[in-house]
């Protein structure tokens, strides 16, 4: 008899989804003009563009459950041919990310973002509190060379994960006051 593996632990999903939203309303609300305007450390990106590009974190994330639900009910060369399509574009891909958040900066901008950070993330939350355990545990191949935090097979539960990692890292590279 084959042992069920442990329940997703959805209380610290969900808690690291809410300390990401509070922490960005802090990081906004404390900084100022002149620090959303100054660039980041180790990015082209301002602060303020980088804010945004760490909300965008959260926003992708309900895509790529998407992406895990039907990838996952393929066959696994499908899934696996898909994320080497993806590798191959990287230099495209990173070219849009960068002019993406550069744009989307403009309309969610320091007075904007949190609000729309607070949507984001109340999804989420309503979505993995819906969750089965079966979809959690759904799993499909990663385009690994687009993010250092994505691997080469990723569960649901993982990517509810990912976004606080992505947060993470990118709030180390901030220069704000």
């Amino acid at each position: 008899m084959t042992e069920l593996p442990p329940s997703v632990d959805r209380a610290a999903i969900a808690a690291d989804l809410e300390r990401a939203r509070i922490a960005l309303h802090g990081l906004v609300e404390g900084a100022s003009a002149e620090d959303l305007d100054r660039r980041s450390s180790g990015t082209r990106w301002t602060n303020e563009q980088l804010l945004f590009h760490m909300v965008f974190g959260y926003m992708v994330v309900r895509r790529m459950l998407v992406l895990v639900r039907v990838f996952s009910r393929l066959p696994d060369p499908v899934g696996r041919g898909f994320a080497r399509a993806l590798d191959a574009g990287t230099p495209v891909f990173h070219q849009i990310n960068y002019f993406g958040s550069c744009a989307a900066a403009t309309v969610f901008d320091r007075h904007r973002m949190g609000r729309h950070c607070d949507r984001v993330i109340a999804k989420l939350q309503r979505s993995l509190a819906k969750e089965s355990e079966k979809n959690l545990r759904r799993s499909m191949a990663f385009p690994v060379r687009w993010d250092p935090f994505f691997t080469e097979t990723m569960t649901a539960e993982q990517v509810y994960r990912y976004p606080g990692k992505h947060f993470d890292f990118h709030r180390d590279q901030l220069t704000l006051g």
